[in-house]
């Protein structure tokens, strides 16, 4: 199968070492490297029309432009190349690239779902208000000499501070259908993100194949922490929590915030909105596993 590679070579797991590994286990591919954000989303577009299979060496934020460049039409694979990255991961692909790309090879494909917020896809999770905050600040501490952003302990201590600020204790936004809540965190995929090798899977229900799930605590203080880390931590409990919005395989959810908030998509922050509307495309995207 004949294909193009897009590589994001400012990953932090992507070397030139690895580049040539992950190439070889893949075969006839043709490689390709990001150059700026949005780069990969022009690229995937451009090898969609002439490639069998696209596969994508990058973090999470690589894996969600090349989706927002395709049309469906191709198969694609996700190759980790991030920090966290998520997407391989969460369709049960391995952390080690190389090995990834040789799973990737043997061409096993399913189909999946997708989401769409405000008309830009999303793989694994939409979050407003308090995660997106996180990442915001992350993101604005740039990276290490070594070309890495800060990993899991700084985004805790992180959550940890907004979570002591109070800034999204108390309800803050509005559900369709659903009522007031402090922040939303909407997933398309069963593992909403990792915590180092922990996955954290606050949606009990949702599956890559289905729509959309939502859970929104009502409020969140201190002492909601523990228990709601519980939740993630053991893939079950948000759904019947008394303090806690959940809604199932949903094909459309509309949110609107009493002032202007945070959002997130796959980890990447796009910005205050104060309305949102998040819809689930079913049955969008071959992927590789």
């Amino acid at each position: 199968m004949a294909g193009t590679l897009i590589v994001n070579p400012f990953a932090s797991r992507v070397s030139e070492a690895r580049i040539e590994a992950v190439r070889a286990e893949l075969g006839d591919v043709e490689v390709l490297r990001t150059e700026r954000p949005g780069h990969a989303t022009e690229l995937a577009r451009e090898a969609e029309a002439g490639a069998d299979a696209v596969y994508v060496f990058s973090g999470d934020g690589g894996f969600n432009e090349v989706v927002n460049g395709l049309t469906g039409r191709v198969p694609v694979g996700f190759v980790p190349g991030g920090g966290t990255s998520v997407v391989p991961r969460a369709l049960g692909l391995p952390r080690d690239p190389v090995a990834t790309a040789r799973r990737l090879a043997a061409g096993r494909a399913r189909r999946i779902s997708l989401g769409r917020a405000d008309g830009r896809r999303f793989l694994f999770s939409c979050g407003l208000g308090l995660d997106a905050a996180a990442v915001r600040r992350i993101e604005a501490r740039g990276r290490r000499a070594d070309g890495k952003r800060a990993g899991d302990l700084v985004f805790a201590l992180t959550l940890a501070r907004l979570v002591l600020s109070r800034a999204y204790a108390e309800p803050a936004l509005e559900l369709d259908g659903l009522g007031r809540a402090s922040f939303a965190l909407v997933a398309n995929l069963p593992t909403y993100t990792f915590a180092g090798p922990a996955r954290l899977r606050p949606h009990p229900h949702v599956t890559a194949e289905g729509g959309l799930d939502v859970v929104a605590p009502t409020r969140f203080r201190l002492r909601s922490v523990p228990r709601f880390a519980a939740y993630a931590l053991r893939g079950r409990g948000a759904d019947t929590a008394g303090d806690v919005l959940h809604a199932h395989d949903l094909e459309r959810l509309v949110i609107r915030c009493d002032r202007p908030l945070p959002l997130q998509l796959d980890g990447e922050d796009l910005g205050d909105v104060t309305e949102l509307v998040v819809e689930s495309e079913r049955d969008a995207l071959t992927v590789l596993v």
